[in-house]
């Protein structure tokens, strides 16, 4: 299914859904965060060989992703720094689908510190000081790039 462009739209949102919004891209994302570096490997998730492949050289000419050739014939899909930018959002995602849409069984993935070995907390927003926020404790205003007042 082909979706409206949000390229035209004045939005950091609608801007980076037009790049990471469709749901095999996150997938892929996913995957590249957990270590998935081979074109073959990333198929596992179930999309078809075209579909990955589209989604792969997007995530490329984006510079999310670096394709960096190993042989041959095979490369392997790198996440750029822009790339790694995006954990928080990928974060954010699976902790929200922990609490709302949860697995029976308990949590799927426990993301923990590397260093300590013990679960990272929940995403969430914090003040300048280091407060946690809560979502009616945030305001939205226009900032200096906005095309309304």
């Amino acid at each position: 299914m082909k979706y409206k462009s949000f390229a035209h739209m004045n939005c950091s949102i609608a801007q980076t859904l037009e790049i990471i919004g469709e749901r095999w891209t996150l997938l892929i994302l996913r995957d590249a965060f957990r270590g998935v570096r081979r074109f073959e490997d990333f198929l596992q998730t179930g999309m078809s060989r075209n579909v990955l492949t589209e989604r792969l050289k997007n995530l490329v000419d984006q510079e999310i992703m670096d394709k960096q050739p190993i042989d041959g014939k095979s490369s392997e899909y790198l996440l750029t720094k822009k790339g790694l930018q995006l954990q928080p959002v990928l974060l954010s995602i699976t902790h929200w689908g922990d609490k709302h849409m949860a697995n029976p069984k308990g949590i799927r993935t426990i993301f923990v510190e590397k260093k300590t070995g013990k679960p990272i907390a929940p995403m969430s927003a914090y003040s300048n000081d280091g407060r946690a926020l809560k979502p009616n404790e945030i305001a939205i205003k226009a900032g200096p790039g906005s095309t309304t007042s």
